[in-house]
């Protein structure tokens, strides 16, 4: 991998910051509802030593599946520097490329949870948003009828301002996120100063106390103890943009002191006043400080928000490279970062789900009850490909992957299980999402392929098609002609249309073939091969991985060949605009194919997509049976 193929970093410091304002924005504001929604729960009765007893299960929630799972062991996982699902993925299939069945399976899991996470980015803006406004009804009560517009109301203007793009309020979050962690901090520590014992929670025989005192209510409340891990998958999606090193020190140097103290603050005020438990967070205030404290959660909840719509994005782009998802509309908000998109498409359609999931659910109660489901099996799916990567991609033993790994799927199971048991009360809500979108990826993917087939069913080989044709060669015009050719070594037919109704030939003729990598990142050294098949005609291959940005004209600027001289201004692209027909002998059921067919003819155009000049761009009809 070369400089210019992946972004540079700054500073260890600078990318803490950045972190801060980036990654820790969803798990910071878990604090607004989790110890509520556990004693809500109703599995487990209000006692001084429940009390302490919940206060443990959450801070070892944090300590298991957060400090050990994620930031020391899954952030090891990197594809290339890149993290998240989808690159852990790529990680792991092509660890077992030798097991072509695992690697299907691997492929299969990995996609649903990235389908999933598509439900978290539903129920994660719409919790931390409502839980906020919801702090102005406890201090006015009279306004309780206006936290549901208002709620509304912050997401719309959120929304709005995603084609803006995140360069100019990224430079706040940071600043403002700190200023969060710090005010956790200080509401926590106010009432330990006054109730010291509740230092004892931190002890982990308060949680196994509880375990054996109602071993069955204590698996159910785990159902709501995830609540206090929400955000932990973005500290390894994110690695990428901010690194391991930042991140731990973010972890472990701010953030999750300022958790702990808060969950503990919280738990002292509990102790010292039990009717605080309708909203201990915001309870923690002193008066001149509520409404303050309302303000700046909501601005937190904002932060927290945009950091998911940010990835959902991401994640988009990434599927749709890797073949998963058909071509989208994506607009660049930063002339200098290329990660910094807007997918139209994406953001109003999550707005639309956000805003039904707000006025269905309605309070941040119901809400957590849809919540964990599909977090959960997001969850217990990165450790499962965290074993695959252990064993086969770094060559450790099996006794030594099962024991990295054994424990924290054993805790994943258990959350999981736990969260099974919400999907009437709500959990049906993200699952049925990442279902949906399941079925959509793979319905596209299977469409995709059998257009291959078909397409290639009817191919030519190029190479003696080219020296047929010049046999009686047509008449040669100036300039570079660039025909896309899905499949190498065979016949675009954009090509056949062209000679067919133009009777010409250019000068120079590339057929480009397009491939995806399933990694990161492809390096400008590997982005390009070439095959010269005589009579000024080359067989070029363009490679990038599911980070890159797919720029062709920019690709094929790298392009080197004797006698080839590519003149931007005397390039011509030739494309296919395929028309699908459902045909009746295929893989797949009749409503399948009709989904695809209405998901191809929707698609972005791949000129678009591959930044084509569009006064360059000719494209030709093609009628395929699937």
């Amino acid at each position: 991998m070369t400089a210019s193929s992946h972004p540079a970093k700054s500073s260890v410091a600078a990318l803490a910051f950045g972190a801060l304002g980036v990654v820790f924005g969803d798990i910071g504001t878990s604090v607004l509802y989790a110890v509520k929604e556990v004693f809500a729960s109703g599995w487990i009765s209000y006692t001084p030593a429940h009390v302490y007893g919940i206060l443990s299960l959450l801070i070892w929630a944090l300590t298991i599946i957060v400090s050990l799972k994620y930031v020391t062991l899954v952030l090891r996982a990197d594809n290339q520097g890149e993290g998240g699902l989808v690159a852990m993925l790529a990680l792991a299939a092509s660890a077992v490329a030798h097991r072509p069945g695992l690697s299907k399976v691997l492929f299969a899991l990995g996609i649903f949870g990235a389908a999933l996470f598509y439900g978290d980015g539903v129920i994660t803006p719409a919790i931390s948003v409502l839980s906020a406004v919801e702090g102005v009804a406890l201090l006015a009560p009279s306004l309780h009828s206006a936290v549901l517009p208002a709620t509304l109301v912050i997401l719309l203007g959120l929304f709005l301002f995603q084609r803006r793009g995140t360069k100019g309020v990224g430079r706040a979050f940071a600043p403002i996120t700190a200023l969060w962690f710090v005010t956790l901090a200080w509401l926590g520590l106010r009432e330990i100063v006054a109730n010291p014992d509740v230092l004892w929670a931190l002890s982990p025989h308060h949680a196994w106390g509880l375990v054996r005192e109602a071993p069955t209510q204590c698996f159910l409340l785990l159902a709501a103890v995830v609540l206090c891990v929400t955000g932990a998958e973005a500290l390894y999606a994110d690695m990428g943009h901010f690194g391991k090193r930042p991140i731990r020190l973010m972890w472990f140097g701010v953030v999750m002191p300022a958790l702990v103290l808060n969950y503990l603050g919280q738990g002292a005020l509990l102790l010292r006043q039990p009717e605080a438990i309708a909203n201990p967070f915001f309870l923690l205030a002193p008066d001149w400080f509520a409404w303050p404290l309302v303000a700046l959660a909501t601005l937190a909840t904002v932060i927290a928000s945009q950091a998911l719509i940010s990835g959902a994005f991401s994640v988009t782009r990434q599927l749709i490279q890797l073949g998963y998802l058909p071509r989208m509309r994506v607009l660049h908000t930063s002339a200098r970062d290329a990660g910094q998109i807007y997918v139209p498409f994406v953001n109003w359609t999550l707005f639309v789900v956000i805003a039904l999931a707000v006025l269905l659910f309605k309070t941040s109660s119901q809400l957590a009850s849809a919540y964990g489901v599909a977090v959960t099996i997001d969850m217990f799916i990165t450790t499962l490909l965290t074993f695959f990567v252990v064993r086969y991609a770094w060559g450790y033993a099996l006794p030594l992957a099962v024991g990295a790994t054994g424990f924290f799927l054993l805790v994943d199971a258990l959350f999981l299980g736990a969260n099974l048991t919400k999907i009437v009360d709500g959990g049906w809500f993200p699952l049925v999402i990442g279902l949906t979108l399941s079925v959509l990826m793979f319905t596209w993917r299977a469409g995709r392929r059998l257009t291959v087939q078909s397409l290639s069913g009817e191919s030519i080989a190029l190479q003696p098609f080219v020296a047929s044709v010049m046999l009686e060669p047509p008449t040669r015009v100036p300039g570079t002609a660039v025909f896309l050719n899905p499949s190498a070594q065979t016949v675009p037919h954009a090509l056949l249309h062209n000679l067919k109704h133009n009777k010409v030939l250019h000068a120079q003729n590339l057929f480009v073939s397009v491939q995806h990598a399933d990694v990161p990142w492809v390096g400008l050294e590997q982005r390009t091969s070439v095959e010269p098949l005589g009579h000024a005609c080359w067989q070029v291959t363009v490679r990038f991985g599911f980070k890159n940005e797919p720029d062709l004209p920019k690709a094929l600027a790298l392009v080197k060949a004797p006698g080839l001289v590519i003149d931007p201004m005397q390039t011509s692209y030739f494309l296919s605009r395929d028309t699908l027909v459902p045909g009746q002998a295929t893989n797949m059921a009749a409503w399948r194919e009709k989904l695809f067919v209405t998901m191809h003819r929707n698609a972005a155009a791949a000129a678009d997509f591959l930044h084509l000049p569009h006064n360059a761009v000719i494209e030709m009809g093609t009628k395929v049976r699937l």
